[in-house]
């Protein structure tokens, strides 16, 4: 009897060992993702691994963005942020392959994983058991982990400190537990996922419910993203799809939040 642990294609999530795939993907069976027109599909890690690569790319200093080619799933990038108090993986991707490890382990490894919200989760263990590392999810989202283990710390509330002023905030908004990871260095900069979306034009932001479906999110919910940020003092915003706003980054986000309220309210 073989068990795999299998990977939905749609989003890039792994749950735990099976012997048949499951029938559906909790993820993806929700409003906020979906399930493609040919239905549900499955892969395993080996079988992305002989058909995809990672991109680590230098972005800033000591900050370096991960992704696939060609595009997986979500298609999301990860952020390892260079610390001198140990690395952080910022969000996660499902590839994980021997030239991956080998280079972030010449970049000094990963001590923490910190993820935004669910549809990020991937393989998030098989990342933690390659560096030894600890995973940092909101306990509000933690009904939606595809796998469980000892590396799961389920943090609780506004905030979760790190190191070095490091920390994570939990906004709500796309999920209960939807958090950004405040980086002070410098100006500061916040990495957002997707709970604040990075707009092409490189100097606005929005927010939803379902991004695929194109749901928003009531007033509620961006009152609630507003008043977690209103303390934090940043220049840029790193987005989860390449998209960065370098500079005057809270004004842009400022700016958004009064314009997606004034568009609910029909003005």
């Amino acid at each position: 009897m073989s068990f795999s642990n299998f990977i939905c294609t749609t989003c890039g999530i792994q749950y735990e060992a099976s012997e048949e795939p499951p029938l559906f993907c909790p993820i993806c069976n929700d409003d906020r993702q979906y399930i493609g027109p040919g239905g549900q599909t499955w892969t395993i890690l080996s079988q992305i691994n002989r058909q995809y690569k990672n991109i680590i790319e230098r972005i800033e200093p000591d900050v370096f963005a991960i992704y696939t080619t060609p595009p997986f799933g979500i298609n999301q990038r990860a952020h390892l942020i260079r610390t001198p108090g140990g690395n952080i993986l910022w969000d996660c991707i499902t590839n994980l392959d021997p030239s991956t490890i080998e280079i972030i382990q010449k970049l000094g490894g990963i001590k923490a994983i910190a993820v935004s919200h669910p549809h990020y989760f991937s393989t998030i263990i098989e990342w933690a058991h390659a560096f030894d590392a600890s995973i940092y999810i909101h306990s509000n989202d933690s009904e939606w982990l595809g796998r469980r283990g000892d590396s799961i710390i389920l943090w609780e509330g506004i905030s979760q400190q790190l190191w070095e002023g490091i920390k994570l905030i939990c906004c709500g908004g796309h999920f209960p537990g939807a958090s950004v990871l405040y980086l002070p260095r410098g100006k500061g900069s916040v990495f957002s996922g997707d709970t604040i979306q990075v707009a092409p034009n490189l100097n606005t932001v929005s927010f939803m419910y379902s991004y695929p479906n194109m749901i928003p999110l009531p007033e509620k919910a961006i009152l609630q993203i507003r008043d977690s940020l209103k303390d934090l003092e940043y220049e840029s915003v790193f987005g989860a799809f390449g998209l960065y706003i370098r500079e005057n980054a809270k004004k842009a986000v400022s700016f958004s939040i009064d314009r997606y309220l004034k568009i609910l309210k029909g003005y």
